[in-house]
C-alpha cells in the first residue's frame, strides 16, 4: 500500500495510508498524542504505583518508532532500565525513517544515533541501544504473540478499529492479558464501546481517561490478579 509522509498539528510527522485515510499517528499531533497516551498514562503510572526501576514494555505496532524514541529518553530523564519489545508485521522502511523529524522536534540531537540503531539493528534479537534500554524487534501478526505474564506494560497502538477492526476483539485482548505480569498495564489511544467491552470481558480493570489534543477520551486497563 502507498504511504506518505505528512506533518502534524504540533510539527512533528507522521506515516499516512492515503488508501485508508489512516495515519500512524495522530494528526492532531505524533508526539503529543504518544507523550499522553503512552508515557503520561502508561509508563508514567505504572512506575508511580510499582516503585520499580526495571520495566518490560511490549508495543503492539513499533511503525515508525516514536513511542520507543520517547520511552529511550524517559528512561534517561527517570533513570529506569526499560526492556523493550516491539511487534510490528510491515516495517517501515529506512528511506522513510530518514523523512521523520522526531530528533529535531523533540531536540534529542544527542540521541540521534540511538534512533537510527533501533530501526538498523537485526529484527529477531534482543540489541543494547543505550545503557538502560534494551530493544527486541520481531516481524510478525499480533496473532502470533505467545507470551506469558513477561511484560509491565503494553502500548497498544494498532491501527484503529475502523480500518483493522480484527486487531481490537476479545481474542487479541486475551493474548495481551496473557502477556502482562499481574498487575500490569495496557494503554491505547482507542475508546470506543466495543474496545471497552472486549477488555473488561476478558479481566481487565478498565479506566476512561482523558486522551491526547483532537480526541475526548483514551483507555488505560489493569490486569489486577
Amino acid at each position: 500500500m502507498k504511504r506518505k509522509i505528512i506533518i502534524t498539528d504540533d510539527g512533528s510527522s507522521t506515516i499516512q495510508i492515503p488508501e485508508w485515510n489512516e495515519q500512524y499517528h495522530s494528526t492532531h499531533g505524533a508526539i503529543q498524542e504518544a507523550q499522553h497516551v503512552f508515557i503520561k498514562n502508561g509508563l508514567h503510572y505504572f512506575v508511580s504505583e510499582n516503585k520499580t526501576k526495571t520495566i518490560a514494555i511490549l508495543e503492539i505496532g513499533f511503525g515508525t518508532g516514536l513511542n520507543a524514541f520517547i520511552t529511550l529518553l524517559e528512561s534517561e530523564k527517570l533513570k529506569l532500565n526499560i526492556n523493550y519489545h516491539g511487534v510490528e508485521a510491515y516495517p517501515v522502511a529506512l528511506e522513510e525513517l530518514k523523512q521523520l523529524n522526531y530528533v529535531s522536534q523533540l531536540q534529542a540531537f544527542k540521541k540521534e544515533e540511538a534512533f537510527h540503531k533501533m530501526h538498523v539493528t537485526p529484527w529477531g534479537a534482543t540489541h543494547s541501544i543505550t545503557e538502560s534500554f534494551q530493544l527486541h524487534k520481531e516481524q510478525k501478526d499480533f496473532l502470533e504473540i505467545t507470551h506469558q505474564e513477561a511484560f509491565d506494560v503494553i502500548y497498544f497502538d494498532a491501527f484503529g478499529a475502523r480500518v483493522q477492526p480484527e486487531l481490537w476483539t476479545e481474542f487479541v485482548f486475551e493474548i495481551m492479558y496473557k502477556a502482562l505480569k499481574p498487575n500490569g498495564v495496557l494503554v491505547t489511544y482507542a475508546a470506543r464501546g466495543s474496545v471497552k467491552r472486549a477488555l473488561k470481558s476478558i479481566g481487565f480493570t478498565l479506566e476512561r481517561l482523558a486522551g491526547p489534543l483532537g480526541k475526548r477520551h483514551m483507555l488505560r486497563a489493569v490486569k489486577n490478579v
